[in-house]
């Protein structure tokens, strides 16, 4: 099933809280659900997956955090590439959890928050290369695994959760945009000054990133069969949540209710 945009207009990233949504439409408590929303880089997939948790009431799940909080640590303790063993090891140790009382969740590493760690720059140009390495993205589907059977009302956000982590999901969501517009996106969302990157260096970037992520070995980047596919290049913010609310409201009547 494919979802297409129907608009003219581009919109670059949009930062909006949570509370200009609109009226919520809250999920039922007594039916679990998980919602899976992947795509490449820039086509809004951590905004959009936030918003509609909060939309529906459900939890928000940000993988890509993951990965980033094991690039900072493998930057932190100096780790060579050939010593992926002991990184999952640290990574392991280091029991990479969400404080959920908080909007978004924040990542916590050794019980302390490291939000303000995973957004570096130089993070950002390490977490590629992190995301491939097969032993640890194993690990962090167990531990999405874990989270999801924890907080049975979720909306998660990645590369490979759909396809990989969470195959049966009964919504799937796959996002796309433009190239270009994802650069711009992203450009946006970075606070990058213009002077110091073209939107063409940018684009290119993007381009690199998405053979990396639809190459790798394993849990590369696809759109699953069974996915909802939609088109964000000519949408605002607003609609893709809009619309992606009502397939998961059409879905949610044909979900087992919890035992009582």
């Amino acid at each position: 099933m494919s979802t297409q945009a129907t608009k003219t207009q581009t919109s670059p990233a949009v930062k909006i809280s949570v509370n200009t949504i609109g009226k919520s439409t809250p999920v039922p408590a007594n039916r679990p659900i998980i919602i899976t929303i992947d795509g490449p880089a820039g086509t809004g997939k951590s905004t959009v997956a936030r918003m509609l948790a909060a939309k529906l009431g459900l939890d928000f799940l940000d993988t890509g955090a993951m990965y980033r909080a094991a690039a900072a640590i493998m930057i932190d303790k100096q780790f060579d590439e050939d010593q992926v063993g002991e990184l999952v090891s640290e990574v392991i140790g280091a029991d990479l959890h969400f404080d959920w009382s908080q909007d978004p969740p924040t990542i916590l590493a050794w019980d302390n928050p490291i939000d303000h760690r995973i957004r570096s720059q130089e993070v950002t140009d390490l977490v590629s290369y992190v995301a491939t390495l097969s032993e640890l993205r194993q690990h962090m589907v167990r531990k999405q695994r874990i989270i999801f059977a924890q907080h049975p009302h979720l909306v998660t956000e990645g590369r490979d959760q759909g396809s990989v982590a969470f195959p049966d999901a009964p919504v799937k969501f796959y996002l796309d945009a433009e190239p270009m517009i994802r650069a711009q996106r992203r450009i946006d969302q970075l606070g990058i000054d213009p002077q110091t990157m073209s939107l063409e260096t940018m684009c290119d970037r993007i381009i690199q990133r998405d053979e990396m992520d639809s190459t790798r070995a394993d849990g590369p980047l696809v759109c699953p069969d069974d996915a909802i596919r939609i088109d964000t290049s000519a949408m605002d913010i607003e609609e893709v949540v809009d619309l992606m609310a009502k397939h998961v409201m059409a879905r949610v009547q044909d979900l087992p209710e919890l035992d009582s």
